[in-house]
């Protein structure tokens, strides 16, 4: 503090600066996307699609550069995808496409960690990296739980189907809430909501506990817990209560057990979305964001049907069939129908959807037909609450291998997903012990937003 006043800058400065970070101080040509989206779906394609079959195909390039697939025209006028994607063309009206997404990073782990949280991990290049410090910034869906908290008995943000790992199950960091706290965790629902049989085991009570038992259960922990009244004091048990209470809500609350009823949509809506597990983890994220859900991440992991050299996009071999067979059609399928299904509920205006992976595929194809890892440049998708549909930002080279203009980084991207749910960069987020931090290093990317 001393060394503050010396500087010129007093407390009560300090304080007035902080106070800055508010809505009203968010440039007026930007007011219109601030805070748009009340909640946020982020689909993430474990492995890195490749940009030149998706979002930026290359036809003037070599054929072992633009690869085997053409490009077709879509609902904006100029822009063109790759030709596995038909049904996503028709709503590229709704979408702002970032063409020169960059992390410079080619490691799943690393690269996925700045992604996800906006941060660079230290080092870069560092495959199986694991949660922990110095690498322990608090992923996006954390964030949004801490600030935007839990309502109607829900997390304020849910992971599923899984969570994201590499070869031998190495978790990738930056997934949790690291440094704010594990009270903001988003809650991780392992599940596959396409099997005849699904349920939420986290949210039933066991087979041999009917309700009465379960009432008995807890006015016996009720007598037990007045007994403890010094204990109570501490603060670490009165944390477990408020948890524990919050696990009680969740398992008597018929709003929670609503938003898991995937059954009680249409078989028209389930085919609509895709029989498989990524089309109904999309379909239940978006029952989870009508039920007061802030944030759900879907995660696109390894399938069954997966081999360990191509696993998910990770298509380091066969690229053209893996697209073409296993992977281009269900995601095809399943974002576009999440896109039409939103804007036909009239939820798509304040509901914001981002399309992203770890990073790109490399521009030449190897040896064994495949692409290998890529984070010098590729593409990101977002459409809904606060963004410009038509929009495309950013433009790699002639072979999808580097920028040329428009370069993001993953700081900047978190900056616009916390910008369209009414947050700004300057937003001041407190560790365990107190320490403030800025929400984020980056800046909105005005060009794509209202």
């Amino acid at each position: 503090m001393g060394g503050i006043g010396a500087a010129g800058l007093t407390l009560p400065q300090l304080w007035a600066g902080r106070a800055a970070a508010r809505p009203e101080d968010v440039a007026e040509h930007l007011r219109g996307s601030f805070g748009k989206a009340k909640s946020c779906i982020i689909l993430f394609l474990l492995g890195g699609p490749p940009q030149h079959e998706t979002w930026d195909p290359k036809p003037q390039a070599p054929a072992e550069i633009r690869g085997e697939f053409g490009m077709i025209p879509s609902a904006t006028p100029g822009l063109h995808v790759g030709e596995l994607m038909p049904l996503t063309a028709k709503h590229t009206d709704k979408i702002a496409v970032l063409r020169a997404m960059a992390t410079d990073d080619n490691a799943h782990s690393s690269s996925g960690y700045w992604m996800l949280t906006g941060q660079p991990h230290a080092p870069k290049n560092f495959e199986n990296a694991l949660p922990g410090s110095p690498n322990d910034w608090p992923c996006t869906a954390a964030v949004v739980r801490h600030l935007k908290g839990d309502q109607g008995g829900l997390p304020g943000s849910i992971r599923l189907p899984e969570d994201i790992w590499n070869t031998g199950r190495i978790p990738w960091p930056g997934q949790d809430a690291g440094w704010l706290g594990d009270s903001a965790d988003p809650w991780l629902l392992t599940c596959d909501p396409n099997k005849p049989d699904f349920h939420v085991g986290d949210i039933a009570l066991q087979a041999d506990i009917n309700s009465a038992r379960f009432a008995n259960r807890r006015q016996l922990l009720a007598q037990v817990n007045r007994k403890l009244e010094q204990a109570q004091a501490n603060q670490d048990v009165q944390r477990w209560s408020q948890l524990r209470e919050k696990a009680v809500r969740l398992l008597q609350s018929e709003e929670s057990k609503r938003a898991f009823a995937i059954d009680s949509e249409s078989e028209t809506t389930r085919e609509r979305y895709g029989r498989n597990r990524f089309g109904q983890s999309v379909l239940l994220a978006r029952r989870m964001i009508e039920s007061g859900v802030s944030l759900v991440q879907v995660n696109w992991t390894r399938w069954e049907t997966d081999d360990n050299v191509a696993p998910a996009w990770d298509t380091h071999a066969k690229n053209s069939q893996r697209l073409k067979e296993a992977l281009m059609p269900p995601m095809d399928q399943a974002y576009s129908a999440l896109l039409s299904d939103l804007a036909e509920r009239g939820l798509l205006d304040e509901t914001l959807v981002v399309w992203m992976g770890e990073f790109g595929r490399s521009p030449k194809i190897n040896p064994q037909g495949g692409r290998d890892h890529w984070g010098h440049v590729f593409s990101v998708a977002l459409a809904g609450g606060g963004i410009q549909g038509g929009a495309v930002y950013g433009q790699s080279d002639a072979q999808g291998g580097f920028p040329l203009e428009g370069r993001v980084e993953p700081q900047d991207l978190t900056a616009t997903i916390y910008h369209c749910l009414g947050y700004t960069p300057q937003t001041e987020l407190t560790d365990r012990v107190g320490r403030p931090f800025a929400l984020s290093k980056g800046q909105p990317i005005e060009p794509i937003l209202l």
